[in-house]
């Protein structure tokens, strides 16, 4: 049975590793940078089995006007089990009134892209009047 708990920086290490399996390359340069992610982060929660984390879902944010999922990982053999639909709902729960619940993935991840459509996530931004603005930072800056 997967039961749910707010988390930090104490399971880090299986953190890694679930994003070391799903081959998120971009969080394993770094285990310093990643631990202050997590502490930093502004509500975390983790699903387990058997006291083992086997997904989460991380956001940052202010917790009035925006939240921002970063992450939302499950363990590859734990997947398609409903575990990313009730992480996400939790988070709904512990948010209700938030105003911009904003999250951002591939463009040509069509599993990823199905799952936020099927939970009722919008790619259109339902009408509001938005452009969506990136900076990515070169290692060199």
């Amino acid at each position: 049975m997967i039961e749910y708990k707010e988390i930090r920086s104490e399971f880090i290490e299986e953190a890694y590793k679930i994003y070391e399996e799903n081959q998120w390359e971009s969080y394993l340069n770094d285990k310093d940078k990643l631990n202050r992610s997590f502490e930093n982060s502004l509500y975390i929660v983790g699903a387990f089995e058997d006291n083992r984390l086997v997904g989460f879902v991380r956001c940052v944010g202010d917790a009035e006007y925006i939240l921002y999922v970063q992450d939302l990982i499950v363990k590859p053999e734990y997947q398609r089990k409903g575990i990313g639909k009730e992480l996400m709902r939790l988070v709904s729960e512990a948010f209700p009134a938030i105003r911009q619940f904003v999250l951002i993935t591939d463009s040509d991840d069509v599993t990823s892209n199905e799952f936020y459509q099927a939970i009722g996530m919008s790619r259109d931004c339902n009408g509001y009047p938005i452009n969506a603005y990136f900076r990515v930072q070169s290692k060199e800056e």
